[in-house]
């Protein structure tokens, strides 16, 4: 029997459940990364440049980059040992997406509003997506990656990710996919794993991560923010 045939025939499964599984064993995004490649997972493409547009908000959007560039010149990673991840398919988004949400980013006011730069709201969508979103979804794949490597490694790092502020149907703070969402249901499946702790120690509240498992009793949330900052209104668990 095939994988996904018996995804499809897990007892007792929803035939939306069954769905997601055969979605996250048939996606390319976990492969075999060589011994001789370090579990530091990185892409060029990471870095968005939209016209200088970008700069409009306070967030680095070339930051991951400088990161690598940095642990390269201080001889603490060689460049030719970076693990380069693949693109987040829509199939692969839609395991944790609702197709509405994914359709909502077809408008540039849409993506303008959760990205926090108005400007992009006058920008054809298929620029928005080349420039922006693509980006967004190299750095899903990394993530999404780098929790096979951790496992086999002992330790892994996408140097971009962590957009903890978008949910399954809502964006938000500069987040436009929920890769940490998306890294720990395929993680649940493909690596056989039954528990999970999320450690978020970013400034900000991570109300996306929290409100999708906020009732799921597998993940476990640890969260130290400002509560007087964005995103103001609260997401309890």
């Amino acid at each position: 029997m095939s994988s996904s045939s018996a995804a499809a025939s897990v007892p007792g499964a929803a035939p939306a459940d069954a769905l997601r599984r055969n979605r996250i064993i048939s996606s390319k995004l976990y492969f075999d990364v060589p011994g001789s490649k370090a579990p530091v997972v990185y892409s060029t493409a990471y870095d968005i440049a939209f016209l200088g547009i970008e700069k409009m908000h306070p967030f680095d959007s070339s930051k991951w980059g400088r990161i690598c560039r940095f642990l390269t010149k201080e001889g603490h990673l060689e460049k030719n040992r970076v693990v380069e991840p693949l693109e987040a398919s829509r199939e692969d988004l839609l395991v944790v997406h609702t197709e509405a949400y994914l359709n909502s980013l077809k408008s540039s006011f849409r993506v303008a509003a959760i990205v926090e730069v108005p400007p992009l709201t006058l920008m054809p969508n298929w620029l928005v997506q080349q420039r922006l979103l693509y980006p967004f979804r190299k750095q899903v794949g990394g993530s999404i990656l780098s929790a096979k490597l951790a496992l086999e490694r002992g330790w892994a790092i996408n140097v971009g990710g962590g957009f903890h502020h978008c949910s399954a149907e809502e964006g938000g703070g500069f987040c436009a996919y929920a890769d940490i969402s998306l890294c720990i249901q395929f993680a649940f499946v493909r690596l056989d794993i039954s528990r999970v702790m999320i450690i978020d120690l970013d400034a900000h509240q991570g109300n996306g991560h929290e409100k999708d498992f906020a009732n799921d009793g597998r993940v476990y949330i640890l969260d130290m923010y400002n509560a007087g900052i964005y995103p103001f209104v609260r997401t309890t668990i």
